[in-house]
């Protein structure tokens, strides 16, 4: 089935491009959220008439979540969960508890815009990251941790690590001392 995207798709194609997907994914993904529209001389047309508004929009959109992609940058939230002693979460972390947690930060997203491969079902820090427009994605930092002791711990060697390792010479600095 050929359609019209109407805003930028992910592996997909940029706004306006004629693109060739399965019935499938038209018609339960593509369709009803409104980011394309089959491809019939009639939607050209009408696509071709309104692409300047569309483009105006999706300008707008965009500029919107730059400024808030500038405020998120650096966000950090930690994800307080029972574990087993290896370190293997008893539940997973998933977009959806990330999007909360996001949310309580106080930045209003939905979990679709949380970009998870798979769920974290480990302890640990990753950095996951969050789509705010198809054009603008920001990561956020996501610390899963029994406790916030336990996190606040992890923390602080982390940072210790971090001067120690800029304090050791590179081979190069060593060969010319």
């Amino acid at each position: 089935m050929d359609v019209i995207l109407l805003e930028r798709v992910e592996k997909l194609g940029l706004m306006g491009e004629v693109v060739k997907v399965k019935p499938g994914y038209a018609r339960n993904f593509l369709l009803p959220q409104k980011k394309a529209m089959r491809a019939t001389k009639d939607n050209l047309a009408y696509f071709e008439a309104q692409r300047a508004k569309l483009e105006a929009m999706n300008l707008k959109r965009r500029e919107e979540a730059e400024t808030v992609a500038k405020r998120m940058q650096g966000l950090s939230v930690l994800m307080v969960r029972q574990a087993g002693e290896g370190g293997q979460l008893y539940g997973s972390v998933s977009a959806r508890d990330i999007a909360e947690a996001v949310g309580e930060a106080g930045y209003v997203i939905d979990r679709s815009q949380v970009r998870l491969d798979q769920p974290i079902k480990t302890l640990g820090t990753l950095s996951v990251r969050v789509a705010l427009h198809p054009e603008v994605s920001v990561p956020v930092t996501v610390t899963v941790a029994r406790s916030q002791e336990e996190a606040d711990r992890g923390a602080a060697a982390e940072e210790a690590e971090a001067p120690a390792e800029a304090a050791e010479p590179t081979e190069e600095e060593a060969a010319q001392s």
